[in-house]
């Protein structure tokens, strides 16, 4: 039955695609037996949608209104086009006491697209496009590539899965040790699309952020032994937990002005009580979550120990070398040796070439060390490379400082 106070047609499949997209995909992938049938009568049932609703009314449960429409289309293709089990052992569920233990039809979507068949970044690529619906161009941009370049990693992916028939299952306990970093990865890169959207006029997109989050507690009920798991549901709690003073009358505010009195003590108090299990052993995310954790337990800006943070980086850059960390490690730097000493080891790498942080970064120490009219120029770099509304009127403040 519809219902009488829901919203606009068009808002109410809006609101659907952001929170029901993964839910009904993975269930119909679980009928399909094939990824592109499975997204393909997704689509086709919120197109249907947007007429079905305009004429009957938004049903009071639109995943569960979705998920029929596009598993009976799933159903009628296969049966038309006569595919015998045997032909399709693709995402067939094996019935193992995980599978029932864990009955998520996200999760086992995330392993599937994370198979250790495929390369890594087509496992997060895949995933963030199939589990959270993010477009191709949003994906490219996470990953610092191009969209065409994205787009057919996504198809070389699909086509080795439906070629080598992976199955649509949880791990057994024996695989999950080899199997879990990608889904790490990826579901930390779901967060981090959520955390700041890569376009728009809002800084974030909340339901991928909620998504990534759900995500990790999952993993971490299903791995309670993983300091890596507990190492990102950490990082993850302790910075969603700065959320509500991110922001203020629409105006990014950086960490350093944020109102700690907004910070959620429940969301920090339980990351905190998970960093220590997450250090023993210490892996990426385990450092990542300790460095999250600094600043969380820092009263104020002024309390922070850099110190601590700078060792931290030092040791995650030399566990796993990124020019993203190196970026954030320069940080560390500049607040224990200067701005000086900070500038002369901004990363150069081409990876980073249209990096908006990196240019913003370079203006933020151009500025502390007095040379203005140079900092304007970074900024205005940034800008350039900037598709978010949110930090392009920061950015543009930052171009006018002091004029």
């Amino acid at each position: 039955m519809a219902d009488p106070a829901a919203p606009s047609v068009a808002e109410a499949v809006a609101a659907a695609h952001s929170t029901e997209w993964a839910a009904v995909l993975a269930a119909t992938a679980r009928v399909a037996a094939d990824l592109d049938l499975a997204e393909d009568c997704v689509q086709d049932a919120y197109a249907k949608a947007l007429v079905h609703w305009r004429d009957q009314g938004v049903p009071r449960r639109p995943g569960a209104w979705l998920t029929t429409v596009a598993t009976r289309r799933a159903l009628e293709l296969r049966r038309r086009a006569d595919v015998a089990r045997r032909k399709l052992p693709l995402l067939m569920p094996e019935d193992d006491v995980q599978d029932r233990t864990f009955p998520d039809d996200r999760l086992r979507l995330v392993f599937t697209c994370c198979h250790p068949a495929l390369a890594q970044e087509a496992q997060i690529a895949l995933t963030l496009r199939l589990v959270c619906g993010l477009s191709s161009a949003e994906i490219a941009k996470a990953f610092l590539v191009k969209e065409t370049t994205m787009q057919a990693r996504i198809t070389r992916a699909k086509q080795k899965i439906s070629r080598s028939g992976i199955p649509y299952r949880i791990p057994k306990a024996p695989d999950l040790p080899e199997r879990i970093g990608a889904v790490l990865d990826v579901v930390h890169l779901v967060y981090a699309a959520g955390h700041t959207a890569a376009d728009g006029d809002a800084l974030t997109r909340n339901d991928l952020g909620r998504r990534g989050l759900d995500l990790a507690r999952m993993i971490r009920l299903l791995l309670p032994d993983s300091s890596e798991a507990a190492g990102l549901l950490a990082l993850l709690l302790l910075t969603q937990a700065r959320e509500a003073a991110r922001v203020t009358n629409g105006r990014l505010v950086l960490m350093e002005d944020q109102d700690r009195s907004l910070w959620d003590r429940e969301l920090v108090d339980e990351g905190l009580r998970l960093v220590p299990e997450a250090l023993r052993p210490a892996g990426r995310f385990g450092l990542m979550s300790a460095i999250a954790a600094v600043h969380a337990e820092a009263a104020r800006w002024e309390d922070t120990d850099w110190s601590e943070i700078l060792g931290l980086y030092d040791v995650l850059l030399e566990r796993w070398p990124s020019p993203v960390v190196a970026l954030n490690r320069v940080v560390a730097i500049s607040y224990v040796a200067g701005p000086e000493a900070a500038l002369a080891q901004l990363p150069d790498d081409p990876a980073l070439a249209t990096y908006p942080y990196l240019a913003s970064t370079r203006g933020e120490l151009l500025w502390r060390c007095g040379r203005i009219q140079d900092a304007r120029a970074a900024y205005e770099e940034a800008l350039a490379f900037t598709s978010n509304a949110v930090e392009a009127e920061f950015l543009q403040r930052r171009i006018t400082r002091g004029a």
